[in-house]
């Protein structure tokens, strides 16, 4: 694929990083294949996880392509950025295409990044995943790789204030060994990207420069007051019965 856009905007946000005195933990960044396809597939704890997800894959110097909401695609600024960077608009309604699309990049070459929780978790932890990412992989007949992403929660998360410029943040990146899967029972493999996922989360939690008690983006069990995994799930639901409501009434 030709990148004319991508490059120069990666630069902008290391440079705009370290202006503004935001700093980086990472491992297992090695785990990202320097060439050949793979399927990226990371917790959601913000809206601006993609923007720093993509950082994890910048050692083995690849891009990332996103699969993200179709509405971001047709924004008439985000749009075109959006187009030109390759990633993958997803169609709540079509989910299945957009899966396809995923597969047929990765089997073209791509790295491509998937939140299998769909949505950003309240609660901090792994939330239940979707099987698409397994299914993906083993379409394309390439490696599946977990990664979580820590600390974005503080500049722009669901229920708090955004703190976009986030200066002197600490963002944490945590990459896993790849994960076999054939596709012949997406439920198991994807409990198996689920505890992988989970057992990151731990490392990135432990190892954070600020501890997580009594914090708000920290999950409750590691002493955080961030909504309990069965608060939160209750918490979706609602917000989706409101938009479901709102939607009855436009139409």
């Amino acid at each position: 694929m030709r990148d004319v856009t991508y490059p120069p905007i990666i630069l902008t946000a290391k440079t705009l990083f370290k202006a503004l005195g935001m700093s980086f933990q990472t491992s297992g960044t090695h785990h990202i294949p320097r060439e050949g396809g793979a399927i990226l597939a990371s917790n959601h704890v913000s809206y601006v996880d993609f923007i720093f997800n993509g950082l994890a894959a910048q050692p083995s110097k690849r891009l990332v392509r996103f699969m993200a909401k179709k509405e971001a695609f047709d924004h008439k600024v985000s749009g075109p950025i959006m187009r030109s960077m390759h990633h993958i608009p997803v169609d709540r309604a079509q989910g299945e295409g957009s899966l396809h699309a995923a597969a047929d990049y990765a089997r073209r070459g791509e790295i491509v990044g998937i939140f299998p929780e769909a949505t950003i978790s309240r609660s901090m932890e792994v939330k239940e995943i979707k099987t698409g990412a397994v299914r993906a992989a083993a379409e394309a007949g390439v490696p599946l790789i977990p990664m979580v992403v820590w600390g974005t929660q503080l500049l722009k998360t669901k229920d708090h204030d955004a703190d976009l410029l986030g200066r002197g943040k600490t963002i944490a990146l945590h990459v896993g060994e790849p994960i076999p899967v054939t596709g012949e029972d997406p439920v198991a493999e994807t409990a198996v990207l689920h505890q992988a996922l989970a057992a990151l989360l731990d490392k990135a939690i432990t190892e954070y420069p600020v501890s997580p008690e009594g914090q708000w983006w920290a999950p409750a069990r590691y002493g955080g007051t961030a909504p309990t995994p069965d608060e939160a799930r209750r918490m979706d639901l609602e917000e989706r019965a409101a938009r479901e409501a709102r939607r009855a009434q436009r139409d």
